[in-house]
């Protein structure tokens, strides 16, 4: 055949094949991929991955009347002289709860190949509290199916959908990569986790992720929740109508006697419920069913979800309610909004009052700023991090011990953090939202002592644009944080709030130091996705994160004036000041070096993790049981079991790697 037959036969051939080609292209085209896709468009028509939407809303109006911009505020030096109090809390109250679905995305593809921005984004956390609480689990743990392995190979499979369930929920299965892959997180770390068991189908009870967790997680495994949302099952089809508290409660009880009859579970008294959503029951409704009296024995902790919205009709189609949601950004800017923390928290007053009689943590199990992903210009914007740091930090006021900020794909705008999607992760890297920065600063705020008490202070005569809280360690005033909800680029609203500490009705003698330490959570605008800092240092903007804080740290010195009581400390509008009141408060949550990990392979630029020998010797992994402010409560557990099972999954880890260390560098900065 003639070369120009050849060539006609090659062209006819490649005519006959187009519609089943597709050509990628790996080489950055200097735009963000949310740009690449909108080019041209308002960004109203964005119709790409919703967790890089461009959509800004407006600042909301400055409130009229304004909040005066000079005011005092008393404290008492001594917790014992401050009513209203919350119990001791941690450093580690905000945490993750990631839907099952994504770990493959968000945690590490499997024990082997561990993300590291992932590891770096809650090493910054662990180092200020001492550990990190993640919840693996959600709507995809109804139906997750262990298996020996998937037919594309990998740790976790999507199957189908659902129909029945509004959320889109895929039916899921995995193989025993999944408990390697948290059990080597928890050796570089100090992740403590919990877990679901399936709970759809109790014909026949699937309790592998309890057999397996155990083993393999040990004591870093904290809790197993049994029932994810029941209180929706019925109108999600997952249970035939009536289905209520009682009948939650009989099936609680199947669960639990099938694993107290199974040899592979040898601890039954770490169960974690009702997670009620507040959809249809109260948890009063549960509790008045006997599930507090008649668990006491087997329950680590009490649980509820809430959102303070939904975005379901948006992202489902016909299910909730549509939202303006520039017409609502406001109601997650003030102390007491529709969506605030504190409105959101009264319905649970009495819950985690309850827990607390009982010995238990009360822990938010999931939640976030809207349910079915959140907001497009809010759950991604700077307003969503001073909710947030109001959140948590009125969370702790409750006395809640833990509430965990759900995680979802690449199609959510609330995710405290998102990796790039799969075909650009060569050259892109993570995207940090606000919202992470909210766990780093309240995290800060409440330290790692695990004695820290809160309250309220409801400063500036109780307006609700300026609140504000103070934390008590041991007995003493450690730190105090002030928010400005306000957006006025003029400068004219910020405020200036003369603390005074002592003295006043009790006696007390004057007590301001001769200076404070001050850190600033910042940002032009409420509305702003990126242009965020923490004490001058920040995570990046889109496609831009390697997990860890960059640029040099500024920390304010302001000098009080010890003869008038007063030290003065400005708020700018938006912001929040986090003041130390001793070197020792700022000295507890300042990292003396920071481990982070290394982000080169071979065969990827991004995005890879290896462990140094010495390193991992000398890691978080040891017993639960020899670290006795980590909480776990697991009795009579050792760190066998964790060692049996994970140190060979460790091990095929730096065997797979050991070519590559030439290559790659974990180090401390």
């Amino acid at each position: 055949m003639g070369s120009w037959a050849l060539l006609l036969c090659c062209l006819w051939y490649l005519t006959t094949v187009r519609a089943a080609v597709t050509v990628y292209s790996q080489k950055p085209l200097g735009q963000t991929l949310a740009s690449t896709e909108t080019a041209g468009a308002p960004a109203a028509e964005y119709t790409g991955l919703k967790a890089y939407d461009p959509l800004t809303l407006n600042p909301p109006p400055l409130p009229d009347p304004r909040p005066a911009t000079q005011f005092a505020l008393q404290l008492q030096s001594a917790a014992g002289n401050v009513p209203g109090l919350s119990i001791p809390v941690s450093g580690a109250l905000l945490g993750l709860s990631v839907e099952t679905s994504v770990i493959n995305h968000f945690l590490g593809v499997n024990s082997s190949f561990i993300q590291v921005p992932f590891l770096n984004l809650i090493s910054t956390v662990i180092e200020r509290a001492g550990r990190f609480h993640i919840r693996v689990g959600g709507n995809t743990q109804e139906t997750a199916r262990l298996v020996e392995n998937t037919v594309d190979g990998r740790m976790i499979e999507k199957q189908n959908i659902d129909p029945n369930k509004p959320t889109a929920t895929p039916v899921l299965v995995y193989t025993m990569e999944l408990f390697y892959l948290l059990g080597n997180i928890s050796s570089l770390a100090n992740v403590k986790w919990y877990l679901g068991v399936p709970f759809k189908d109790l014909e026949e009870i699937h309790l592998e992720i309890a057999e397996h967790g155990q083993r393999v997680l040990g004591d870093n495994l904290l809790g197993i929740q049994v029932g994810n949302e029941p209180d929706l099952y019925e109108r999600h089809s997952a249970r035939p109508a009536p289905y209520g508290p009682e009948d939650y409660c009989n099936e609680f009880d199947k669960v639990l006697q099938a694993m107290q009859t199974n040899p592979n579970i040898p601890i039954t008294n770490n169960l974690i419920g009702p997670s009620v959503s507040s959809g249809g029951w109260s948890p009063e409704l549960v509790y008045d069913a006997g599930f507090v009296s008649r668990f006491q024995d087997n329950l680590y902790a009490i649980t509820v979800e809430n959102y303070p919205s939904d975005n379901c009709f948006a992202i489902y189609g016909g299910n909730g309610r549509p939202h303006d949601v520039q017409a609502e950004f406001v109601n997650y800017l003030t102390h007491d909004g529709q969506y605030s923390g504190r409105h959101m928290l009264d319905k649970f007053l009495n819950s985690a009052a309850i827990a607390q009689a009982s010995g238990k943590p009360m822990i938010m199990f999931e939640t976030n700023t809207a349910s079915c992903g959140g907001f497009p210009g809010a759950s991604n914007s700077f307003g969503a991090a001073l909710w947030a740091v109001d959140y948590g930090m009125q969370l702790a006021f409750s006395n809640f011990t833990h509430g965990l900020l759900h995680v979802g794909g690449q199609d959510t705008y609330y995710n405290p953090a998102t990796p790039p999607p799969t075909g650009v992760s060569t050259f892109y890297q993570w995207t940090v939202n606000p919202i992470m920065y909210s766990i780093v600063v309240v995290a800060e705020a409440l330290g790692n002592s695990n004695t820290s008490q809160v309250v309220d202070l409801w400063p500036n005569s109780g307006d609700v644009h300026t609140p504000g809280y103070a934390v008590y360690e041991s007995g003493n005033l450690v730190r105090v944080l002030l928010m400005n909800y306000m957006t006025d680029p003029s400068g004219a609203s910020d405020y200036t709030a003369s603390i005074s500490v002592g003295g006043g009705e009790t006696g007390t003698p004057n007590a301001v130091p001769a200076e404070v330490k001050v850190k600033y959570l910042w940002s032009p605008s409420v509305s702003d996705h990126f242009n965020i800092t923490w004490a001058g240092q920040t995570f990046g903007g889109q496609f831009e994160s390697d997990g860890r804080l960059k640029g040099e740290e500024r920390i304010e010195t302001i000098a009080c004036d010890q003869a008038a009581n007063i030290c003065p400390i400005k708020v700018p509008a938006p912001g929040v000041a986090l003041v130390f009141f001793s070197d020792a408060a700022l000295q507890e949550v300042t990292p003396t070096s920071t481990l982070t990990y290394a982000t080169t392979a071979v065969t990827r630029t991004l995005n890879t993790a290896t462990v140094d020998v010495d390193v991992l010797a000398t890691s978080n992994g040891q017993s639960g049981r020899d670290r006795a402010l980590m909480g776990s409560t697991s009795k009579g557990s050792t760190g066998a079991a964790f060692s049996s099972y994970v140190a060979p999954s460790l091990t095929v880890l730096i065997a797979m790697l050991a070519p590559a260390l030439a290559f790659m560098k974990v180090f401390s900065r």
